[in-house]
């Protein structure tokens, strides 16, 4: 099945503004951002037939955004080597905080631990964690029992604390940060 005009308008209505604002933190650039965020729907768009809107779509978005932020910075640094954009580089640079590198280099980190999980197991961990599904709603959707949902969750979470287990001591401070404005209200 196919996704459908409508089903890719909601999906562009849904998530454009977030990938955008996910592109931002890596490129730096918000017009920049916007053209990748484009790109990625256009992408999908021409891959609409062959796309099922039973699976997660979502993180095949991000995942799509993030390569090609990555992509977009090593293409402009092989390309900006003449002395006027280096100027022009160096008159707009600003010093980026500690914050926003550590921010965008543990989003990073965390979009390529999730991307390097195994098919299934990451689909479920995206269900989970990123469309908020419990685990029978999410075994449902699958066709599967909710105790291999609970096992690839399992697997999910000691791969992920591999993967990032040099960057344990931020995930815990942002969570923390993020928890407590929730606990104030400010999120």
């Amino acid at each position: 099945m196919a996704l459908k005009d409508k089903q890719f308008e909601q999906l562009f209505k849904e998530h454009f503004t977030g990938l955008c604002t996910f592109a931002v933190k890596i490129v730096r650039d918000t017009d920049t951002a916007k053209e990748i965020a484009h790109d990625v729907f256009i992408n999908l768009w021409e891959k609409r037939e062959t796309i099922s809107p039973e699976k997660p779509i979502k993180s095949y978005l991000y995942t799509s955004v993030h390569n090609r932020c990555l992509n977009y910075i090593r293409d402009n640094r092989k390309f900006e080597k003449d002395e006027q954009a280096m100027e022009r580089l160096a008159q707009n640079y600003t010093e980026p905080t500690n914050e926003q590198i550590d921010e965008a280099e543990l989003e990073s980190r965390v979009a390529t631990a999730i991307n390097r999980l195994p098919g299934k197991c990451r689909e479920i961990f995206v269900l989970s964690r990123y469309e908020d599904l419990k685990y029978s709603e999410i075994a449902e959707r699958l066709g599967i029992a909710v105790k291999t949902v609970e096992a690839q969750m399992s697997k999910a979470l000691r791969l992920l604390r591999d993967y990032l287990k040099d960057y344990m001591g931020l995930i815990i401070l942002f969570y923390r940060i993020v928890k407590g404005m929730q606990d104030f209200g400010c999120i």
